[in-house]
């Protein structure tokens, strides 16, 4: 199981999203499909979550109501083998969408294009043939701008199996600011990450539009994920947080996905009743919840 996933929120349209996103990728398949019961918050039997692979990278898709919007903050950056790949990628990413940085040949890259899809998200494509293939990409602005490094050094504390793989900065006479991060690589638990920093005006800031989805096996690691994430930020409803750099989080026990979608929709439905009660996910509760009766 993928430690860290990529959750998208939507409006109520996550299945046309997954349904697109694993018909213009290749080597892409859809999950589990978890739908709401009696307790909500979504209609019953609607898609709550769906989750989907593009090259072995899980991703999730949440269908929660119009409460957040995607932004450009945070992206996901595809690294592709050939022109022929990105091409392909671009035309069908960009169709619907808006071209941030259009698909051409730049001085860091061979060809390389930004851009929105027609649902709001943001990708960006470039060609390079690495071991992994989608990477989440933060760029820290506003408020942020000049925090990249040190969110990254923050992040490699908290997650085991944790480093920098690449970082380069901005020199003296760039049109950023000095020492910043110009493109930073990092890895947690194995899993590949970007970040940048941009010292532009920028129209848009980070949302919890895209959160980070993070497994947890025992109530301990979820304690210790919980309290330390947090610091600086906002803890939230049902496992959700907020970082001090503004990003969201989802700490969460495996063992809920399980209970959540088991056969019985009694004992689901109770174990949803007493998440919904929750700030920090509490295991022996939701146990609790799932035995009554």
């Amino acid at each position: 199981m993928q430690k860290t996933t990529p959750c998208l929120w939507f409006e109520d349209n996550a299945e046309e999203a997954v349904n697109f996103y694993t018909s213009t990728f290749k080597n892409a398949k859809i999950g589990n499909i978890a739908r709401y019961g009696e307790e909500g918050p979504g209609p019953k039997g609607g898609i709550m979550t769906m989750t989907f692979q593009i090259d072995g990278q899980e991703f999730m898709a949440l269908n929660g109501g119009p409460y957040a919007t995607f932004s450009p903050a945070i992206s996901f950056f595809v690294n592709c083998a050939t022109k022929t790949e990105i091409d392909e990628l671009w035309q069908k990413l960009s169709d619907g969408g808006t071209a941030l940085m259009e698909l051409a040949s730049y001085p860091f890259s061979e060809k390389f294009g930004w851009t929105t899809d027609k649902f709001g998200v943001s990708w960006q494509l470039n060609l390079a043939n690495r071991a992994q293939k989608i990477a989440p990409f933060f760029m820290y602005i506003g408020k942020h701008h000049g925090q990249a490094e040190e969110a990254i050094n923050f992040y490699l504390s908290l997650f085991k199996n944790s480093s920098i793989l690449n970082i380069a900065r901005y020199g003296a006479g760039q049109e950023e600011t000095e020492g910043t991060v110009v493109h930073a690589v990092f890895s947690l638990n194995g899993q590949e990450f970007m970040a940048m920093d941009s010292n532009r005006e920028h129209a848009f800031t980070v949302t919890p539009a895209i959160s980070f989805f993070v497994n947890c096996e025992t109530q301990e690691e979820l304690d210790e994920l919980w309290e330390k994430l947090s610091e600086g930020g906002e803890k939230e409803q049902c496992g959700w947080l907020k970082d001090k750099y503004g990003v969201s989080w989802q700490i969460v026990p495996t063992i809920l996905g399980e209970l959540l979608q088991d056969k019985n929709p009694e004992k689901s439905n109770r174990v949803m009743k007493a998440m919904l009660q929750m700030k920090k996910i509490d295991i022996l509760a939701l146990q609790e919840a799932y035995k009554q009766g």
